[in-house]
């Protein structure tokens, strides 16, 4: 399952529930707004990931954190708490408020939601990623895969495994595997 699908499937669509009604946005306008936001957060991920330290970073952060708290409630995303955790998520992703700015602005000219709501929405998104790659990791075992067998988190295999949740059909690109799932979800 993509990160995408898991965002937008987990509890039945909670998330896209409630930034709808945290929002005052249809379900469909939601929807959009993550599935525009969401590739560039993972190409900063996957950008991340690949510089030194990146991916030890990554694996650190989804075994330390109860990240998949954001899906399982994705109220928690919404909270003062779940934003500031968004906030320092966008840190590390995308590195200053300026380009944060302007990929609100972006997925604003192409969803027609307020570039303000997309703001706001962006650290929402970027607890509710980490949540999706910290249940994908849980069920494929990876992390436990890595805190045993003497397994150094640098390893090709790991980095092979997360690349895998980051780009689905394998094609290099990760925002052609996002795309094609929100729009299949928004039919």
């Amino acid at each position: 399952m993509s990160i995408l699908e898991t965002i937008l499937g987990s509890q039945n669509g909670a998330a896209v529930k409630e930034l709808s009604r945290n929002f005052g946005l249809g379900e469909e306008q939601a929807g959009s707004a993550v599935s525009q936001l969401l590739p560039v957060l993972m190409q900063g991920m996957k950008k991340n990931v690949s510089s030194p330290g990146g991916l030890e970073s990554l694996l650190g952060a989804l075994g330390k954190g109860n990240h998949q708290r954001y899906l399982d409630n994705p109220a928690d995303a919404v909270q003062a708490a779940g934003v500031q955790e968004g906030n320092g998520i966008l840190g590390h992703l995308l590195g200053s408020k300026d380009v944060s700015r302007q990929v609100a602005s972006a997925a604003s000219e192409r969803t027609g939601v307020d570039t303000g709501i997309m703001k706001q929405m962006l650290p929402m998104v970027a607890t509710m990623l980490m949540g999706s790659l910290s249940k994908q990791s849980a069920d494929s075992g990876l992390l436990g895969q890595l805190s045993g067998g003497g397994q150094q988190p640098a390893s090709s295999g790991a980095l092979g495994m997360v690349s895998k949740f980051l780009d689905a059909d394998g094609d290099g690109s990760m925002a052609d595997d996002l795309l094609g799932m929100a729009s299949k979800f928004l039919r």
